[in-house]
């Protein structure tokens, strides 16, 4: 009799493991830590291809060495980055720069405690990387070439080039993903991403004006350059806007100052990953590495392009 009234105790029980197997098959979660499904997976794993990036270039940049000294084990052993040097700072943006480093780590950490992640991609962080980029943006080869590491300005334009990419992804991946735990990581990467954009078009917007030596060019206008040059990239609208704009394209079409750039309603910009991909490469096409990315970029999105 007790065995009876126990089998039939635990009858909803099973009943309830077998509708839950039937509705989410093994192989419907990729992160069992977490019960992140796979295309949840995909769209946190793209990332890290920015938040590499990122936490090279400013932990060189600020303390003269990367990631293999700071968190050796979130590289995966991937390759070291190509180029990436100590940069000549004063000492106030070598601090906002070294708290932008640590972020950056954590950021890793937390992605990489969420889902399986992959190795450090080969990164060319080189001066003559960047150099490109601003060749690019001003249809003409400078001289001499910009170099990222010589002086204050020149880095903070080159850190212009970075984390907005990277928030623009966050903000494009948030409304295709699934899982609570996925969109709370997110959220919590896409709001210390726009403070790091927030401080550096911040820091840029004081020099607004300043003539960046030797080439007779406003800071103003470096950033206009980059930002057309990333929407010409994109292929995908305008999604991108420097410090000074048209007054009839800033907040409420009424002010020309630009320190955050957003749409109509002052929402920030969103991207797909593969216009993301397109604008690292410098290619204009997903299928086309390059740029900051020789070898391309890794996990399921990216190599899904290269095949």
């Amino acid at each position: 009799m007790a065995s009876s009234t126990s089998a039939a105790s635990n009858s909803p029980v099973l009943i309830l493991s077998l509708s839950i197997f039937l509705i989410f098959p093994p192989g419907s979660f990729a992160s069992s830590k977490w019960k992140i499904p796979q295309p949840d997976v995909d769209l946190l794993e793209f990332p890290l291809n920015l938040e590499f990036l990122e936490a090279e270039f400013f932990l060189w940049g600020s303390l003269g060495y990367g990631l293999d000294s700071i968190a050796p084990e979130l590289t995966g052993n991937g390759p070291a980055p190509i180029g990436v040097k100590y940069a000549k700072l004063s000492h106030p943006v070598r601090d906002v720069v070294a708290q932008f480093a640590f972020q950056e780590v954590g950021h890793l950490r937390a992605i990489k405690n969420t889902v399986p992640g992959f190795p450090r991609p080969l990164l060319n962080l080189s001066s003559e990387s960047f150099a490109t980029v601003i060749n690019s943006a001003f249809g003409r080869t400078l001289w001499p070439p910009f170099d990222p590491y010589a002086n204050d300005i020149n880095y903070l334009i080159a850190s212009y080039v970075i984390p907005y990419v990277g928030l623009t992804g966050y903000v494009g991946a948030n409304p295709n993903l699934e899982s609570p735990s996925a969109k709370k990581l997110v959220a919590g990467l896409l709001g210390v991403e726009s403070g790091q954009d927030a401080v550096i078009r911040a820091l840029l917007f004081e020099r607004a004006y300043v003539m960046v030596k030797p080439y007779g060019i406003t800071v103003a206008e470096f950033t206009d350059r980059i930002s057309y040059l990333r929407n010409q990239l994109g292929h995908a609208g305008v999604k991108d806007e420097g410090l000074v704009v048209r007054a009839s394209e800033g907040p409420e079409g009424r002010i020309s100052g630009n320190v955050l750039a957003g749409d109509k309603n002052s929402l920030a910009f969103g991207r797909t990953p593969e216009e993301i991909l397109r604008i690292v490469y410098g290619s204009g096409n997903e299928n086309k590495t390059g740029g900051f990315y020789p070898k391309g970029a890794d996990g399921r999105i990216a190599k899904s392009h290269l095949e």
